[in-house]
């Protein structure tokens, strides 16, 4: 009876899970389009906002990952 309530106060107290790293709340902008600059450079700064941005999700998709394997998944 003792092992069920502790169970039982286990569950409704909850899993305290760590905070979300602040980068991955980050939003990546777009490169910045002057007039007169050429193509290829805005093209060049764009894709680098997409390697961070892609970097980003790679870090939330790990830290998700690691919660999961830590505190299992709930249905």
């Amino acid at each position: 009876m003792n092992r069920a309530a502790t169970t039982k106060g286990q569950a409704a107290a909850g899993v305290l899970l760590p905070a979300l790293p602040d980068d991955l709340r980050k939003q990546e902008p777009h490169a910045a389009v002057t007039e007169g600059q050429p193509l290829i450079s805005i093209l060049a700064r764009e894709r680098q906002a997409l390697d961070r941005a892609n970097a980003r999700q790679g870090r939330t998709v790990r830290f998700y990952d690691d919660l999961t394997t830590r505190y299992g998944s709930r249905p």
